[in-house]
């Protein structure tokens, strides 16, 4: 089959890598894309959040699925565009996508479903926003409604920055802190069947040890060798298959990644947040230990059919993701900037270990920098110490000017 994937970030290059790989797809397309996908996939120029042109795309290209990989395309209705279209499309409608564009109705979600949460307020005025910030107390947990590109979240003892967030959104949601580590489960499905995928582990913080602003995301591992070997199925009954029963029921069905950002606090597992989409970047390292052929799942997913999925075969290997990012992010990033020792990598690290890209494109003979997150150095191994290492010696190969990354990624669970 040919296969569509929209977006150009790592995210979808790790999806691209993956269906690259999968006898069944005959020809691979990624509109915008970026450098590195250019490696694996045709590329095409489009507007990724006008879903008329997206499906007009898809139709030109005889596409028989499309993968709809950011959330803002999501939001925007793509998936509808192209399933209107007649074409079968990966990723939730506009409707059910308003699970992550907008916090408050995943929260009436969650209270209809019986999901564990954390407590919360929505708020629209000063008045709200400090009885909250008050009910509450430190630490301060305070969300954009709507869609940041995973940096609309400010957790802080600092009550005057927290008020300064919550008054610089329109509607805010103010809740609890969770205790606990944070896990990411993804789970496929149709709107009926939930399919979970392995859990990881993702880094916001932008500085080590956790410190620094929020971020999209400076790296990820898989497995998670402290949690609890039934964690999967506890959540699979009480957060994902009762989120979707709950959907369907509304009259909203949730086909596509359903991706559960959860606390392990002391009082059991609690969803921080819901996603409509695979996550960056812990898709990265879940699907590089993913051995399963990835276009028959996605298609199953879209055309209501993954009850006839076979079991998922998964690696025992484990995966770290490292994120190079440009000077000066998560604030305004420098870009333009030339990336050299990409080819060092590959030559010298490949299969173990390899290159996402994420903001680049190319100028010239030159790949050069694009955005603030830049490259997800990836690498697997027989253990998290094997991959941990593995990603590191690539990291230290790429060169560019200014760039930044964590050196503390996995370090904790592979010393455990």
């Amino acid at each position: 089959m040919k296969v569509l994937v929209i977006g150009g970030g790592a995210r979808e290059h790790a999806l691209c890598r993956s269906l690259s790989l999968d006898p069944d797809v005959t020809a691979l397309h990624c509109a915008p894309g970026n450098a590195g996908i250019a490696e694996v996939a045709e590329l095409h120029p489009v507007d990724q959040l006008d879903g008329d042109a997206v499906a007009r795309l898809a139709t030109e290209l005889g596409a028989g699925l499309v993968v709809v990989g950011p959330e803002a395309p999501l939001v925007a209705g793509v998936a509808d565009a192209v399933r209107a279209a007649g074409i079968p499309a990966f990723g939730p409608s506009r409707e059910a996508a308003q699970l992550e564009g907008s916090k408050a109705f995943a929260k009436d979600v969650m209270a209809g479903a019986g999901v564990p949460t954390a407590r919360s307020y929505v708020c629209t005025t000063p008045e709200e926003i400090d009885e909250a910030l008050d009910a509450f107390g430190a630490p301060y947990v305070v969300k954009d409604d709507g869609l940041a590109a995973g940096k609309g979240v400010v957790v802080t003892d600092d009550l005057a920055q927290a008020r300064a967030h919550a008054l610089a959104c329109d509607r805010v949601v103010i809740e609890e802190y969770l205790d606990g580590p944070e896990v990411s489960l993804f789970a496929i499905t149709d709107g009926t069947t939930v399919l979970p995928l392995r859990p990881a582990q993702d880094f916001k913080r932008a500085l080590d040890g956790d410190e620094g602003p929020n971020t999209g995301g400076m790296g990820a591992y898989s497995p998670l060798p402290w949690a609890d070997p039934k964690l999967v199925d506890e959540v699979l009954a009480t957060v994902l298959q009762p989120t979707v029963d709950e959907l369907r029921r509304r009259g909203t069905p949730f086909s596509g990644l359903l991706y559960a950002g959860l606390a392990i606090t002391s009082r059991g597992v609690r969803v921080i947040e819901f996603n409509a989409r695979f996550g960056d970047p812990e898709t990265q390292v879940v699907l590089a230990r993913l051995r399963t052929p990835l276009a028959g799942i996605l298609l199953n997913s879209a055309n209501g059919t993954l009850d006839d999925q076979a079991p998922l075969s998964w690696s025992d290997d484990a995966a770290v993701t490292v994120v190079v990012a440009s000077h000066n992010y998560p604030d305004t990033p420098r870009t333009g900037d030339p990336i050299e020792g990409l080819d060092e990598v590959t030559e010298k690290d490949a299969p173990h270990a390899y290159v996402l890209h994420a903001g680049t494109r190319q100028d010239g003979d030159a790949i050069v920098s694009a955005g603030g997150r830049v490259l997800s150095v990836t690498a697997t191994g027989t253990d998290l110490a094997q991959a941990r290492e593995r990603a590191y010696a690539a990291v230290g190969r790429i060169r560019l000017d200014g760039s930044q990354h964590r050196t503390d990624i996995a370090r904790k669970a592979a010393e455990a």
